[in-house]
């Protein structure tokens, strides 16, 4: 990992394609391990976690996480899900998409950062990244490429100032069976099953943003 002991660090988290990438390789992530990681690393000024809920249901499984990073050090993004019946197979899915989000907050906290830390593996992110790099950010994208099948597109790799597989960096992140359990299951199975992380091209307009800071 290439980082420089003044740079200022803003970690940008697509929850739902960080969990689905540690999944990949087995392992869960400890949120506490991740952040002290990359506070070692610079001047960690916000690490980002974007998240969509389920907001009509009674309880959520993902809720008791929020919580937990909320009064943790994570600055919460997160807004409600729409269901939807799919025409095609007659499941019911549910839209928890939160790029424009991300997209929004790299751009704006761009001027006061100078390495970002997006973990995620999406290639629509390319042209953001292209972009925060023509202010002169340096991007690292985190994901993996050792799953099956990998979990990063090629182009966002190609396109980030440097790249960080998930594998490499899982002894340093990965909650271990039987230690001490700091906070709650990421994105309990749940939850993950039963969202689907893909566009909203209805016409309903969307529910803003919540934003939280701890």
């Amino acid at each position: 990992m290439i980082f420089y002991p003044q740079e200022r660090l803003g970690l940008f988290i697509d929850g739902s394609n960080l969990y689905a990438a540690a999944r990949a390789l087995s392992f869960d992530i400890d949120y506490r391990q991740l952040y002290e990681l990359f506070a070692s690393k610079g001047r960690l000024i916000r690490a980002m976690y974007y998240t969509a809920l389920t907001e009509d249901q009674e309880y959520s499984p993902i809720r008791p996480l929020v919580d937990w990073l909320d009064y943790n050090g994570y600055t919460m993004i997160t807004k409600p899900t729409k269901e939807f019946t799919d025409t095609a197979t007659g499941r019911r899915k549910i839209k928890g998409n939160m790029d424009i989000e991300l997209a929004i907050d790299v751009m704006e906290m761009s001027n006061h950062l100078d390495h970002i830390v997006l973990f995620s593996g999406d290639g629509d992110f390319r042209r953001l990244v292209e972009a925060v790099q023509r202010k002169g950010v340096r991007v690292t994208a985190v994901s993996t490429m050792r799953s099956h099948p990998p979990m990063v597109a090629d182009e966002l790799r190609r396109q980030a100032d440097n790249f960080i597989d998930l594998r490499d960096i899982q002894s340093e992140i990965c909650r271990h069976p039987g230690s001490r359990q700091d906070h709650p299951d990421p994105h309990p199975d749940l939850a993950v099953e039963e969202i689907e992380d893909v566009e909203d091209d209805s016409e309903t307009p969307k529910a803003p943003a919540n934003r939280k800071s701890a």
